[in-house]
């Protein structure tokens, strides 16, 4: 009994030596990995040059264009438009912009990501624009998604801002979102996207031949 025994503690002890092994090894291995950085980064990655522009997503589907109109005026401050109407508003108006059609009407612009340019740069108010965006119904602001003005000979320009140093589109006016330096203004001749021409083409109607 006693040969017998013996082979069997030497068997339990083999058995808790190869266990005490393989969870060593388990947590060996888990604090290389932890270690090593493998594990779930804490920061994320930074932002690829190549990535496509806000309005670029905003635009990319069929459903999102549906809902995009283009919308013609000049983008002014509320309370100098109602000031013309011999309404008196006071500073609480100040800083809220709005597109001011030819026909009078007053669309109040969100201050997003887009229309925020707006409401900083007084170099894009008091001159002629087409902005492409969209309403949602019941709710008056204007999200803007494109912007287009016009250079002295009446040229359309696509506008935004630029870092030259990363080659960067922006839409407001901050640093630059990847070096941190300073950004420009930038005009580029450029048409109506080919969504919003056939849309109004379609909403003129057939040309009458006389």
């Amino acid at each position: 009994m006693k040969p017998n025994r013996d082979r069997a503690a030497v068997g339990s002890a083999r058995v808790i030596q190869s266990t005490a092994a393989l969870l060593a090894a388990l947590l060996f291995s888990a604090g290389t990995l932890v270690l090593s950085g493998e594990s779930r980064p804490s920061t994320p990655p930074p932002k690829s040059h190549n990535s496509a522009p806000p309005e670029t997503k905003e635009a990319a589907t069929a459903a999102d264009r549906s809902g995009q109109e283009l919308f013609r005026g000049k983008v002014v401050l509320l309370r100098d438009a109602l000031a013309r109407r011999k309404i008196d508003a006071q500073e609480e108006f100040d800083k809220q912009v709005v597109l001011e059609t030819p026909e009078g009407d007053l669309i109040p612009i969100v201050p997003d990501w887009r229309g925020r340019a707006f409401f900083q740069d007084e170099r894009l108010r008091n001159r002629d624009v087409e902005l492409v965006g969209k309403r949602q119904k019941g709710v008056p602001y204007l999200q803007v998604l494109i912007v287009f003005t016009f250079d002295e000979k009446g040229k359309r320009q696509y506008t935004d801002y630029y870092c030259d140093t990363c080659a960067f589109p922006m839409y407001e006016i901050k640093p630059c979102e990847c070096c941190h330096g300073p950004i420009r203004l930038r005009f580029q001749r450029r048409d109506l996207p080919d969504y919003i021409k056939a849309r109004l083409s379609k909403a003129a109607g057939p040309v009458r031949r006389q």
